[in-house]
């Protein structure tokens, strides 16, 4: 093996150990908490279907806004369209809580990752090993923008699987298997979980802002990075509001949408849908359906790798990071 090889591949090893690392560390909150919540959904979705039978309610299966009931018994060929419509959506709104849990968990995983490290001085430890800053803060934007969006789509899978096997025994018992059909089509399943893995590398490109200004804060300031991430970009917006008020400055709805947003917000997964235009449909397509073409089409997401704002964004991310590794190689100094 040459040595260039050799170099070439203890480099990519130390990078796995370097992601690893960051899994061990934080394994609590990337696979335990999405694996909580599946849980706790589950649970809430089994009380409300026991709690449904128990008192007898006679209103069918809602899903979507659309009684399974009813759809069974009048099923026609046009209609499995809106099924799995109804079926996908339901699924993505119970997706929701693990979105808004993996949200918190990578914003507060990204302000402590270069600043715990000066705050217990064990960056002195880490510093003395053959790895770089570089290297150190790479790792972490991958496992921010990768590791954690991989755990949090594996997580909605398990529990759209779980509230689909839950909702196919109470159909049993409801309407008979006739339903199942329409719940286990593996075509619009297998179709909607790869739209949520093809959408993970658009949410890292939109997050970058956001893993920028918290990396960056975590890298240089002394103490409470909390409150420097959040405070500062808040007072400015103020300033701005303010200024915009007394000189009728247009600026400050901007700032709000375009900064304040981008730096803490653009984390959250699929928030870059607002800014797509809807996927064009015929008037006569129902409204499930309309949602359903914006929200979770390959369009929408090739949309998406089109817009300035993103790459713009994707860029200005990009310098706070690498910002971020030059005040991770100057300033090892504990302020907490």
């Amino acid at each position: 093996m040459s040595t260039t090889n050799m170099t070439s591949t203890l480099s990519s090893n130390k990078f796995a150990w370097l992601l690893k690392r960051e899994f061990w560390e934080y394994r609590g909150g990337f696979f335990m908490a999405p694996l909580i919540t599946t849980l706790v959904m589950l649970a809430i979705m089994l009380l409300v279907l026991v709690t449904a039978e128990f008192k007898a309610h006679q209103h069918g299966i809602q899903l979507g806004g659309m009684n399974l009931d009813q759809v069974v018994e009048h099923i026609g060929a046009g209609d499995v369209a809106k099924v799995h419509a109804a079926v996908d959506i339901g699924l993505m709104g119970m997706s929701v809580p693990i979105g808004i849990v993996f949200s918190f968990v990578v914003f507060f995983y990204l302000l402590g990752a270069l600043y715990n490290d000066r705050a217990d001085r064990s960056v002195l430890f880490w510093k003395s090993l053959p790895l770089s800053d570089t290297e150190t803060v790479l790792a972490k934007v991958v496992t921010a923008t990768l590791v954690a969006p991989v755990l949090a789509v594996g997580a909605m899978i398990v529990l759209h699987l779980g509230f689909l096997t839950l909702l196919s025994l109470y159909s049993l018992a409801r309407v008979g298997a006739s339903a199942l059909p329409f719940l286990w089509s593996p075509t619009h399943l297998i179709a909607l979980w790869l739209k949520l893995i093809v959408s993970i590398p658009v949410n890292a490109l939109w997050a970058l802002p956001t893993i920028g200004w918290l990396l960056l804060c975590s890298s240089y300031v002394r103490s409470k990075p909390f409150l420097w991430a959040v405070l500062l970009p808040v007072l400015t917006g103020v300033i701005i509001s303010w200024v915009n008020f007394v000189q009728s400055f247009s600026l400050s709805g901007w700032y709000w949408q375009n900064i304040f947003g981008r730096l803490l917000f653009s984390s959250v997964p699929f928030t870059w849908m607002r800014k797509i235009t809807m996927v064009d449909t015929p008037d006569n397509v129902d409204d499930d359906l309309r949602v359903l073409n914006h929200v979770l089409s390959l369009d929408s997401i090739a949309q998406a790798m089109t817009m300035p704002s993103l790459w713009i964004g994707a860029v200005a991310g990009a310098g706070m990071i690498a910002a971020a590794i030059y005040f991770r190689r100057s300033r090892i100094e504990s302020y907490a």
